[in-house]
């Protein structure tokens, strides 16, 4: 990127690149060089590197990426609590079935919680906690595989159509016997 005639360079999300620019300016401030040498060493502005100084002196290793984004509104303690709840079943909880949906478990969030997600951000928890999606086999509870066995091997190989003997030529223009008329 060119800004005046000046070439710049952009560290777009590149996180090892940022950390590394990081490092190496907190490096410089370590050695005693002013704040505005490292600013214009690392291409950054002075307050950048105002805040790096703040950070180095509170803590040496502050070069290290924090984490990103804004905080999440449940504790540790309370995802844990989520994951209990879960396990136990959707019956327990209060629901007909013992199928979790996401909205069943947004429902259980801000019943317990008294906070509303969406079924998004509800996915990226569950998935966060180590759940999974799973579709329930649709199956019926009284299904007697033995008597299922028995039909597809006695009762459909008799009910199956099968080919019967060819009396004439077929039409078809594609099968073997077809022969074009010269003209």
């Amino acid at each position: 990127m060119r800004i005046f005639g000046v070439a710049t360079v952009k560290y777009k999300r590149d996180f090892k690149a940022l950390e590394q620019r990081r490092r190496k300016g907190m490096k410089l401030l370590a050695r005693g060089i002013t704040q505005a040498e490292v600013a214009r060493e690392m291409d950054v502005s002075r307050q950048t590197v105002s805040m790096w100084e703040r950070a180095r002196q509170a803590d040496p290793q502050a070069w290290r990426r924090g984490s990103l984004g804004r905080p999440g509104a449940m504790t540790d303690a309370e995802r844990m609590r989520l994951a209990k709840l879960l396990l136990a079943g959707a019956v327990a909880a209060g629901f007909p079935t013992e199928l979790w949906t996401l909205a069943r478990v947004a429902q259980l969030i801000e019943r317990e919680f008294d906070r509303t997600y969406s079924t998004v951000h509800v996915w990226r928890l569950l998935k966060q906690l180590g759940f999974s999606s799973q579709r329930p086999v649709g199956r019926a509870i009284q299904r007697d595989e033995a008597a299922i066995l028995e039909w597809k091997q006695k009762r459909w190989p008799q009910l199956k159509k099968k080919p019967g003997e060819k009396a004439e030529p077929s039409s078809s223009s594609t099968s073997r016997g077809f022969r074009r008329s010269a003209r």
